[in-house]
């Protein structure tokens, strides 16, 4: 399984941002598939997940109402849409693949995802 992530740059506060992550393999729609970011000298964090079905989502605290999590499974792509972003925000992102087939379960745990993508970049400037 890969992972490719795009979409990353750098934008303004306030700016919207979208990121794709393009998955191989064909059981992407049995999956839940994970945004997490990491920030310089920060431990990576669990953004937002989305089931396989694309019916349940769920998020941090930190980016609730502002960041969409959403999902193409067609297209074997998973999407976060970034809104009102902050200097916070700032951080690689990074989409991740949930370590069991069909679970009904999401986890904020970053051991609980077992393929990750390469990561891309959003900084936000104040």
């Amino acid at each position: 399984v890969q992972l490719q992530a795009s979409g990353g740059g750098l934008v303004q506060a306030g700016g919207s941002l979208r990121l794709s992550c393009a998955a191989s393999g064909r059981t992407f729609g049995s999956y839940i598939m994970g945004w997490f970011r990491q920030a310089p000298g920060k431990e990576r964090e669990f953004v937002a997940a989305i089931r396989g079905s694309g019916g349940s989502t769920y998020y941090a605290d930190s980016v609730k109402g502002r960041f969409t999590i959403s999902r193409d499974n067609a297209k074997n792509t998973v999407y976060l849409q970034m809104n009102s972003l902050k200097p916070e925000d700032t951080a690689i992102y990074y989409c991740a693949r949930d370590r069991y087939y069909s679970s009904s379960y999401y986890s904020k745990e970053v051991g609980s995802y077992d393929y990750w993508g390469q990561g891309t970049l959003v900084t936000v400037s104040s």
